[in-house]
């Protein structure tokens, strides 16, 4: 996907030239990115070398300064105000406002105080010949991963893991501690990878480098920051939040590239409708959808295009992507260095679909995590039966490290710990097809609701104010679970019941269904009654899939020999497992998505 990759060592070397080459070409994942490579010389040494989307704000690279002195190498976004870029302009700096050209003369200005002023989700090296220094940085959440090892002669570094897999074939040994909790909590925690000696660069660092070697540790922001500010008084909380949302807006909607916006039935991407001017026609919408009828999302989605003017596009998770589903799957895997499961393969699917109607796609994501305390990441233990009992432990001490983690500030939680190490991997995999962009991670809107008063965080009621007080004909359309200003109190509950009912009810036919359910669901197929719930909310279906569609798939890769005599596996329990599933006696959706995720690390990072 696109990012940085590169090598600082003590001294000069051939051999670095060869390997930076050999990481490039592992990361170049589509024709269409375009890439390059840096060198330093004999007093600093350095080996940079980086991908882009063509056309995309780091697609300018390598950034030098006027003098020559100071080189930035860039990966992602940074959204700033006008009025910043042109007080930049002001010291006669020349650069293009909507590229990353501008950011070196942000350090040249401000030192490494410019770290904490960068806003959005990035990552990068400063080569300052001018102290003989280098500083790698990345975003204050760490939602731009960057993976490095510490080797005895040379620091490697890379946004993903398999390039220093790739010139270091001994770091191809799956670490059993970050199995354990990637099965347990669907991510590794505590900034470690998968593998054995190769971590994650913390959010907020800004490491800096001198002869070769590591001379600072820094981290430029701590959530304590935001976690001592005094809470606010609910209204002019309110006030507050919305116009902090209605001034940060239009840094998203400004980019020299089209913009296309990703609908769904909830509240989030409204709310961002319902607070910025959007020309009528100029920014094309889509949706998901799944195979078997138009799902809520769509349905929804197709009125609040209209509601703003803007044309709307349905991009279908069906037939073509079943048939090649082993290509997404595997391309899953491989793209995000194994930290998202096959579950996630109709992201790619849908994303590099929707790249051909806009380059850029904004979203609503993170939204709901910010605004009303919605959790994603959590812990259960996976049926262990199917893991050999010698590596169960680790599984299982995975539970305590989750529960730690709970104990921060719940907003801390969310921010700094469920996005850049569970919904980080959703989102590398979209990144890999375009340039992905939601306003919910703004600083200055994080910075705020660490002020929001008890309990706001705990309902809907500020997320429909900002929606009605921003656009009225918005705030009437039902949501996906029925939520609405449309109706009063009581009778606003109706959709909502409806709507909470078919939820559910979708749910225990997919991935939630009881193994008593899928015993009777079994009895009654020649009916196939699941058909009747699935697709309503949902754009994939898992359960069914693995059951039908993709049976013999599911049984080439988890019954073959290779898979079955993995140390880590009971390979009598698997089969059994695999078995129940395809008959239809039994669910097993999670473990067979993560078994065949586990297997295709095996076979494209670890034994290719």
């Amino acid at each position: 996907m696109p990012g940085i990759f590169g090598i600082i060592s003590r001294k000069p070397d051939l051999k670095y030239e060869k390997q930076l080459e050999m990481m490039r070409a592992c990361m170049l994942h589509d024709s269409s990115y375009t890439h390059g490579i840096h060198t330093g010389n004999a007093q600093v040494p350095f080996y940079i070398g980086w991908t882009a989307h063509r056309g995309s704000f780091a697609d300018c690279m390598p950034v030098i300064n006027e003098t020559g002195d100071c080189v930035l190498v860039f990966s992602g976004e940074n959204f700033i105000e006008m009025h910043e870029l042109n007080a930049l302009k002001g010291k006669n700096h020349v650069f293009n406002k909507f590229n990353a050209e501008y950011l070196v003369h942000m350090y040249e200005e401000w030192g490494e105080e410019f770290f904490d002023q960068l806003n959005g989700w990035f990552q990068g090296i400063i080569v300052d010949f001018r102290n003989n220094k280098i500083i790698l940085f990345n975003d204050r959440f760490g939602m731009q991963r960057l993976y490095y090892h510490q080797a005895p002669d040379a620091f490697y570094f890379s946004s993903e893991a398999k390039a220093l897999l790739r010139v270091k074939p001994e770091l191809r040994v799956l670490n059993n501690e970050s199995l354990g909790e990637y099965l347990c909590c669907n991510c590794v925690l505590h900034w470690n990878s998968l593998f054995e000696n190769i971590s994650v660069l913390p959010g907020s660092s800004s490491w800096s480098f001198k002869n070769g070697e590591i001379s600072k540790k820094s981290r430029y922001f701590e959530p304590a920051t935001w976690e001592n500010q005094p809470w606010l008084e609910k209204e002019f909380f309110y006030e507050e939040l919305r116009k902090t949302l209605r001034g940060i807006l239009p840094r998203y909607f400004r980019a020299s590239q089209n913009i296309g916006i990703s609908l769904t039935g909830g509240l989030d991407t409204r709310m961002i409708l319902s607070n910025v001017e959007t020309p009528r026609g100029k920014f094309p919408c889509y949706t998901f959808n799944s195979i078997y009828r138009d799902c809520n999302d769509v349905r929804i989605a197709r009125r609040v295009a209209a509601e703003c003017g803007q044309e709307h596009h349905t991009i279908e998770v069906g037939k073509n992507f079943l048939t090649n589903f082993s290509e997404f799957a595997e391309r899953t895997v491989y793209i995000t260095d194994g930290n998202l499961d096959v579950s996630g393969a109709p992201e790619i699917y849908v994303n590099q679909i929707a790249k051909q109607i806009a380059p850029i796609r904004l979203t609503g994501n993170h939204g709901s995590e910010l605004l009303r305390n919605v959790r994603w990441m959590k812990a259960s233990l996976p049926d262990e039966g199917v893991y050999d009992e010698n590596f169960r432990g680790y599984i299982s001490g995975s539970l305590e490290k989750y529960q730690e983690i709970r104990t921060n500030h719940p907003l801390t939680f969310t921010l700094f710990y469920e996005s850049p190490w569970h919904e980080c991997n959703r989102y590398l995999s979209e990144y890999s097809q375009l340039v992905t962009r939601t306003p919910y991670h703004d600083k200055d809107l994080a910075a705020l609701m660490f002020r929001s008063p008890p309990g706001i965080r705990e309902s809907k009621e500020i997320s429909l104010r900002l929606i009605s007080d921003g656009y009225q004909n918005l705030s009437i359309i039902p949501s996906d679970r029925g939520v609405s200003n449309k109706y009063p109190f009581p009778i606003s509950l109706l959709p909502r019941i409806y709507q909470e009912i078919f939820f559910k009810a979708e749910y225990y036919c997919n991935y939630g269904m009881p193994q008593w359910v899928a015993r009777l669901d079994y009895l009654a197929q020649p009916l196939k009654p699941e058909r009747f719930f699935l697709g309503r909310h949902k754009f994939y279906h898992f359960r069914v899939w693995y059951r039908d569609e993709l049976a013999d798939y599911v049984k080439g890769i988890l019954l073959d020999k290779r898979t079955l005599e993995r140390s880590y596996l009971n390979s009598r329990a698997v089969k059994k497992m695999v078995d129940s599933h395809l008959k239809g006696t039994g669910n097993f959706t999670t473990e067979i998505t993560k078994l065949l995720t586990l297997e295709l690390i095996q076979r494209t990072l670890i034994e290719s």
